[in-house]
């Protein structure tokens, strides 16, 4: 956290404090001479990273009440500008606060133009802050927080006065509905309870008649002077203060303030300068003195600030985003890690269930092929069905053939452009094969020509049809070449029965 320092800015003096968690710490008094301003110089020197922010209670003030038009933006500013530097020429310390419009048609607008005249005052103080390229937050005056202090008390007479002491003055400060019209600064010449009192009573018919004198109240009209004092002091201002038709008095404990606003360290006696410089520190207005030009550096602390929050900021996303990601890898970690287990709990369950199956009769290489081959029938739909239906077709009409068995089969067949690359493919099928073992039975009257003749149609009858491939590869006969069958024969075989084989390819489209 940066250090926060605040400096009261009297007519002879200037003396510095440390505000940390709501503690003011006072931490140096600087003298208006040479000796006492190069001191100033060197107390900078070990703060110039610090903000500092100017109470000043000099009697070299202005205050004038305008009225402007109704306007907004640049022309407003330029206007109060200009105003400004007519009435106080050549003040460097000035600014304005606005005091709301009026009721009329035009809504012209009342303004309070402010300045701290006495240029010489603020200068070497200003340069020092300036060489030392300390952040100024801004120059404030003592009168610009009485409207404050009475809303933190919860006064809300509609006019009234404020009477405070501080260091070696007494400050009396007008304020209507809320907001500061006039404030005056007077010497205390004896800070004794009697000569405390008697200013206070004195001083606040003094100014009730400047008031009346400036047609700021009406010369019968009622006003309230509040008075800020130590409980010790309470007995002597109110022998002194007493009330009269226009003008009456109302005593504030200075302890009692400074708790409802929350001070830490109470004070010991009737000087205010902790309260106002707390409530300064805790709740500064809107308006101050300072230029933009004054304030250069305070702005580069600004900017500076805003960059470090943003860095903050990006790092602490970047770590809640690191933090999610380490937990995200973790919780996937965890849960590869429990798929593991139930896997290999899987596998344990799978083998005890394969240890009970019977073992079966090939190698797990030779049952793998052949459901490969079944995969390949089916995507192929095979079936013998139309093989039968033609070699049934073949049979009808002969009675002596009688078919022992059909070995049915399909041929594959690889592309020659698998083979040339050499891929691994499953082959296509290609056609489908049946091996057909019969039998001839010759009836009591049949000879061999006769026997020969019913194969050779059934031959005949295979072959006839387009997509079949006959193939002989058992004659019912040994018939030779340069052989002849004769019609005796017969007796010899004793009319037997006669088995022949045939292969019957039929090409698959």
């Amino acid at each position: 956290m940066h250090s926060r320092y605040l400096i009261y800015l009297s007519p002879h003096q200037l003396t510095a404090f440390h505000w940390r968690a709501g503690m003011l710490t006072r931490e140096g008094t600087f003298e208006a001479t040479d000796a006492g301003k190069l001191e100033f110089n060197h107390y900078l020197g070990n703060h110039s990273k610090s903000v500092v922010t100017i109470l000043a209670n000099v009697a070299e003030e202005g205050f004038h009440i305008e009225t402007i038009p109704f306007l907004r933006g640049a022309d407003r500013r330029s206007i109060i500008t200009r105003k400004l530097g007519q009435q106080f020429f050549n003040a460097s310390l000035t600014t304005s606060v606005s005091l709301g419009h009026e009721k009329s048609r035009r809504r012209n607008e009342r303004i309070m133009l402010a300045a701290l005249t006495n240029n010489e005052a603020f200068t070497p103080w200003l340069t020092a802050l300036a060489s030392a390229e300390t952040a100024l937050a801004g120059i404030y005056s003592l009168p610009l927080l009485s409207p404050l202090l009475l809303r933190k008390l919860g006064i809300v007479d509609e006019r009234c006065l404020l009477l405070t002491i501080q260091d070696q003055s007494i400050r009396q400060t007008y304020v209507e509905r809320g907001e500061l019209h006039f404030s005056r600064f007077t010497h205390l010449a004896n800070n004794s309870m009697d000569s405390i009192a008697q200013t206070f009573a004195s001083e606040a018919r003094k100014l009730q008649q400047y008031l009346v004198s400036q047609r700021l109240l009406g010369r019968q009209q009622p006003i309230r002077a509040y008075l800020l004092v130590h409980a010790n002091a309470r007995t002597a201002v109110e022998s002194r203060c007493v009330n009269s038709e226009t003008l009456s008095f109302a005593i504030l404990d200075i302890e009692d303030c400074a708790r409802i606003c929350h001070l830490k360290t109470l004070p010991t006696d009737t000087r205010c300068e902790t309260l106002v410089l707390h409530l300064l520190a805790t709740d500064p207005p809107r308006t101050q003195f300072a230029s933009a030009q004054q304030r250069h550096y305070y702005h580069l602390w600004l900017i500076r600030a805003v960059l470090r929050n943003m860095s903050t900021v990006v790092l602490l996303g970047c770590l809640l985003w690191s933090g999610k990601q380490f937990y995200d890898a973790y919780r996937l970690s965890r849960e590869a890690e429990m798929i593991r287990a139930e896997t290999a709990l899987a596998h344990q369950r799978y083998d005890r269930i394969i240890s009970t199956f019977p073992s079966i009769p090939t190698t797990t290489e030779t049952l793998r092929r052949v459901i490969d081959h079944y995969v390949e029938l089916t995507k192929g739909n095979t079936s013998p069905a139309y093989l039968l239906r033609d070699i049934s077709q073949a049979l009808q009409g002969d009675s002596l053939v009688e078919l022992d068995s059909i070995e049915w089969k399909v041929a594959v067949q690889a592309s020659q452009e698998a083979v040339t690359a050499g891929a691994q493919r499953t082959p296509s099928v290609d056609s489908e094969i049946a091996v057909v073992r019969g039998t001839l039975r010759p009836g009591p009257d049949s000879h061999p020509r006769q026997i020969l003749a019913v194969f050779n149609r059934l031959v005949d009858a295979l072959k006839h049809h387009p997509k079949l491939q006959v193939e002989v590869l058992q004659q019912p006969f040994d018939v030779e070449s340069g052989k002849s069958l004769k019609g005796g024969d017969a007796a010899v075989d004793d009319l037997q029965p006669r088995v022949f084989k045939l292969q019957i390819r039929r090409t698959i489209d």
